[in-house]
């Protein structure tokens, strides 16, 4: 079974002094970059949002970040402007080694946000990566990168729910961990049949 490193979202926003810094997030690069050898794929994720994204407290008057509001698609935490394109805070972090199979970028469009490397947040726009996988043969997915809680959490339940065989890899993840949740998207991870190890 051909078997594929899905490396989620390590970019500089992510990482300490980035703008959306996940705590610790750059402990997970040298165990990302050291388990790439022992796949058959590497594929990595880059969120690439345009200035002035729906999904940033900074485009909603009297909103601040990690507020809620409800999009036309359901509710959505409002983050700080990150990861937006062409920015350093956008870019892989120096030490990461991306010379991996493919490249998804996710959240460009500027109406919707987009956690999961397979759907945006309408759970029914793809990004093309289930076609990817499957037309290669990829059935088995392991899971690594930021934030644990989002990302990682809506890219392993939906690879799941198409079938891929999951595992999450929580030593090469860190979390957010907003109002607990990494213990709700642990419980979510589990009940979708993904492995976390």
């Amino acid at each position: 079974m051909t078997h594929a490193l899905l490396v989620i979202d390590v970019q500089n926003d992510f990482c300490p002094g980035g703008a959306l810094a996940v705590p610790g997030g750059d402990e997970v690069v040298d165990p990302i970059n050291a388990m790439m050898q022992d796949f058959d794929a590497v594929i990595l994720t880059q969120d690439w949002h345009p200035a002035g994204h729906s999904s940033f407290a900074s485009s909603h008057a009297g909103k601040s970040p990690y507020d809620m509001t409800e999009m036309p698609y359901g509710p959505q935490v409002l983050w700080p402007d990150h990861c937006v394109q062409g920015t350093n805070g956008a870019a892989f972090h120096s030490g990461l080694r991306i010379d991996g199979d493919l490249i998804i970028r996710k959240g460009f469009r500027s109406a919707i946000d987009s956690y999961s490397a397979f759907f945006e947040n309408d759970q029914t726009t793809p990004t093309g990566l289930e076609g990817y996988l499957k037309t290669r043969g990829i059935r088995k997915l392991t899971l690594v990168g930021l934030a644990t809680d989002f990302c990682v959490h809506f890219s392993a339940v939906d690879a799941a729910r198409l079938g891929f065989d999951v595992t999450v890899r929580m030593d090469a993840c860190r979390a957010i961990d907003l109002d607990e949740s990494l213990a709700s998207a642990e419980l979510a991870m589990r009940a979708a049949g993904v492995t976390l190890i």
